[in-house]
């Protein structure tokens, strides 16, 4: 990739921000898995109104991207062309209200499960189990232990590619398996969910429970990215890998969990390629096995540093 550093005044044809603007920045450090390439330009914004106004002086032809907690994504080696935009402090508040909850798209999502169990609000502990902030799981409709986003959500509010400011009831986003239909470019900034008085012991037992089911089930501890693949309608994405052989296969430094075999970890020196040519390379034994395709959960995005190779 073609980094800022390569291209003379590349920093100063952007928009002005309040924020902070950093040039080749390294992405890795971010990501759960601890892969992956740089930011031509990382822009971090110092609220919704400064996000707006520089979506919306930012020339239409320089590529966009968002990230966020970067527990469910694979950034390529080669890294992230143009914008790379990522919200922090000023997305993260989180205010409690009698029936609900009210909160910055870069609060974590376990984060929102504890301000909402302190404040006796039930309907939104299965965020506890979500590895994230709010934002990416409103983008994909994210769910787990029996709740999803499109059962809780009331309203998003979003920031679009020209700059414009909107909230979007939840209808709107006509909220389907792992995905939201937000308008295209489109960034949430905001969001308010729904809960229910519940009694606190209930709440905080179910959370527990949810806390032991992923320690117990899944590799929290390891480098990783989460379900790798959705669960095609009717089956479970671990049996199938499972029932190819997958279990523990390796490339690289990435591995297929032997704890959950529809996690995928790096091990220690994985490079984006490793992972997702890893992730291919299952796709490829599972639908020669049992003639289903997996599709992918995890996100994958920027430009690949070579052609991953296939794994022998």
């Amino acid at each position: 990739m073609m980094t800022a550093a390569h291209i003379p005044g590349f920093l100063e044809t952007l928009p002005p921000l309040r924020g902070r603007i950093q040039a080749d920045a390294p992405l890795a450090p971010f990501t759960w898995f601890r892969a992956g390439g740089a930011a031509e330009a990382l822009v971090r914004p110092a609220d919704a109104d400064d996000l707006a106004a520089f979506l919306g002086a930012l020339p239409g032809e320089i590529p966009v991207h968002v990230i966020g907690a970067c527990s469910n994504l694979i950034i390529r080696d080669g890294g992230l062309p143009g914008v790379t935009i990522r919200l922090a402090r000023g997305f993260s508040a989180i205010t409690a209200e009698p029936d609900g909850i009210v909160a910055g798209a870069a609060a974590l999502d376990v984060t929102v499960a504890e301000h909402a169990a302190a404040a006796g609000l039930t309907g939104l502990e299965f965020l506890s189990g979500i590895p994230g902030s709010l934002g990416g799981a409103v983008v994909m409709n994210a769910g787990a232990y029996g709740g999803d986003m499109a059962t809780v959500l009331d309203w998003a509010e979003i920031v679009t590619r020209t700059g414009e400011q909107r909230r979007l009831a939840a209808p709107a986003l006509s909220f389907a398996y792992r995905h939201a239909a937000l308008p295209p470019g489109a960034i949430v900034t905001r969001v308010r969910l729904r809960g229910q008085r519940g009694a606190p012991a209930l709440i905080a037992a179910r959370m527990a429970e949810i806390r032991a089911s992923r320690e117990a089930t899944q590799p929290i501890r390891a480098r990783t990215g989460g379900s790798t693949f959705r669960n095609p309608d009717g089956q479970k994405a671990w049996e199938l890998i499972d029932a190819a052989g997958c279990r523990g296969l390796t490339r690289g430094g990435a591995q297929v969990s032997e704890k959950h075999c529809n996690f995928l970890i790096n091990t220690g020196g994985a490079t984006a390629a490793d992972i997702e040519g890893l992730g291919e390379e299952v796709r490829r034994r599972v639908l020669a096995a049992t003639g289903v395709t997996l599709h992918w959960e995890i996100r994958r995005i920027g430009v690949p540093a070579g052609k991953p190779e296939v794994v022998a």
